[in-house]
């Protein structure tokens, strides 16, 4: 089977390297504009073959991924549209917004060509291809809109992405672009206009922003993302959002007027609710699927342990390590995304030779 990957970034280099170990015989195509990118790609094996031009190479293939920013995916629906494609291909994309796509898509589906909508909710402070990895993909949610697509189509992908280990959620395009508009797109706003308020603060107080400390530093740190990427999801999503904003303006305007009026109690309820809101987030959903056991050798322990589970192709969902304790032993706490697991890792550790202290 051949896969085209069109954009060998963060996205598109992490779902090639999954497609090549869920998939190894499969025959990957990546095309890119950037020359750096695709030199690298081939140099690494994450592809077989690399084109600037994927207009050469789409009609040979069986996938078609669109990895490109929002805009440029609706472009490259246009042209793909007018190609000579293979009568079953499938095409998906990863684009962060879908309503927009999928109307551009709807080019290829008059052509009897099936398109799911497609957006992994993974990132990294890395870009590019090098910054590509499996584990980026691993336990994130994946969202799919098939819309036209049929079940099996929708069955092809996820078997394609297996590796991925991800978390499948099928959605229309409005449900889609609404959920990421309030989790991700109007905190990107959110954070952008706080770090531009706080610049015109402080600009007489050359040491303001300098000094600011982790809470800032966190609530802000996606303002570094890149701005044209930023501008143009906004922008195919901005119906939902101006809504979305409208709404937030209202709730800063209600505690300002708290603050106005000195009213303690308004005030405590608003981050009474806030806090317990956020405290559903941070709850531990595999807390019934974890193992702790005793650990020495720091580092060194935790990569023999890691290499054994990953011998055994066991999904690791997180790993907490306590303290270390005046004995030079500490506590590693591991968690899994099912109970079977929890148990094939219990025994292959205590085979190891581990002291399990805990297993539920």
């Amino acid at each position: 089977m051949k896969i085209l990957i069109i954009g060998l970034g963060l996205i598109g280099s992490s779902l090639a390297q999954a497609i090549k170990k869920g998939h190894p015989n499969y025959y990957l195509i990546g095309s890119d504009t950037n020359q750096a990118s695709l030199k690298y790609a081939q140099s690494s094996s994450l592809v077989d073959e690399t084109t600037t031009d994927f207009t050469t190479s789409a009609p040979r293939a069986d996938v078609i991924i669109l990895a490109t920013p929002v805009q440029v995916i609706i472009t490259d629906l246009q042209i793909l549209a007018q190609l000579p494609l293979k009568p079953q291909v499938l095409i998906t994309d990863v684009g962060s917004t879908k309503q927009q796509i999928m109307q551009a898509a709807q080019a290829v589906q008059k052509r009897g060509f099936t398109f799911i909508g497609g957006h992994p909710m993974a990132g990294s402070h890395r870009s590019g291809v090098a910054a590509g990895s499996v584990q980026l993909l691993e336990n994130a949610f994946y969202f799919l809109v098939p819309e036209a697509a049929s079940s099996r189509a929708v069955s092809q992908l996820k078997n394609l992405l297996c590796a991925t280990h991800n978390q499948w959620l099928v959605v229309d395009s409005r449900q889609h672009d609404r959920i990421v508009g309030q989790i991700s797109h109007l905190p990107h706003i959110m954070a952008a206009a706080l770090v531009n308020q706080a610049q015109t603060e402080l600009q007489d107080f050359p040491l303001g922003l300098k000094i600011a400390a982790g809470g800032f530093k966190s609530t802000t740190r996606i303002a570094s993302s890149d701005p044209q990427m930023w501008t143009d999801i906004l922008l195919t999503n901005n119906h939902l959002l101006i809504t979305q904003l409208q709404d937030y303006i209202q709730k800063l305007i209600q505690i300002k007027k708290a603050l106005q009026n000195q009213e303690p109690l308004e005030i405590k309820a608003f981050f009474t609710k806030a806090r317990n809101t956020r405290q559903q987030l941070t709850k531990n959903p595999n807390k019934d699927f974890c193992l702790t056991l005793t650990i020495t050798d720091g580092p060194e322990a935790i990569k023999n342990i890691v290499d054994i589970l990953f011998s055994a192709n066991l999904n690791l969902i997180n790993i907490h390590i306590s303290p270390i304790k005046q004995d030079n032993t500490s506590h590693l706490q591991l968690s899994f995304n099912n109970q079977t697991n929890l148990s094939k890792a219990t025994n292959l550790l205590k085979a190891a030779g581990y002291q399990i202290l805990g297993s539920d």
